[in-house]
């Protein structure tokens, strides 16, 4: 008798442990997923530093040259599939969002250059990320969302 008493004491504990160890599985599996809308790399960099990552296929491989004021160098496909509509932005430290790039269709293989121009702004780091496929921000007749992407520009 002492037992099937414990056994129905514990049937709640039982209950919200399964329930917690759901809810930090589930979590878990959002975060690692990650989405081809992530707006930031999470890498900040100081001026002399390099960014070189692959992201949703696309590697960006990306500079800032402090006498052209300018970050210089390539986005390229290292998938076996057409990455549709890569683009490229940088975020400086100051708020500034340079670009995005005009959206291009990279065959596998192919690498495309990038020259975002800092005009004159000060700032003491950046991040930097390739985009991949349609963007959130823009509404079905291809056009940018207000305010989005509004400074510095692309060669």
């Amino acid at each position: 008798m002492e037992n099937k008493s414990t056994y129905k004491n514990n049937k709640p504990t039982l209950f919200f442990i399964l329930i917690a160890i759901l809810v930090v599985i589930l979590s878990a599996c959002a975060s690692s997923t990650g989405s081809s809308n992530d707006e930031e790399s999470g890498v900040e960099l100081a001026l002399d530093e390099t960014y070189n990552r692959v992201r949703n296929g696309a590697r960006l491989f990306l500079t800032y040259d402090p006498e052209n004021n300018s970050f210089n160098g390539f986005v390229e496909n290292t998938t076996d599939d057409t990455l549709k509509r890569v683009r490229v932005e940088v975020h400086l430290s100051n708020g500034v969002e340079l670009g995005p790039t005009t959206p291009v269709d990279l065959a596998p293989g192919e690498r495309k250059d990038i020259k975002l121009s800092a005009k004159n702004f000060e700032f003491d780091s950046w991040t930097a990320h390739p985009e991949v496929g349609e963007d959130s921000s823009e509404h079905g007749d291809g056009k940018e969302g207000e305010g989005e992407h509004s400074e510095g520009g692309s060669d």
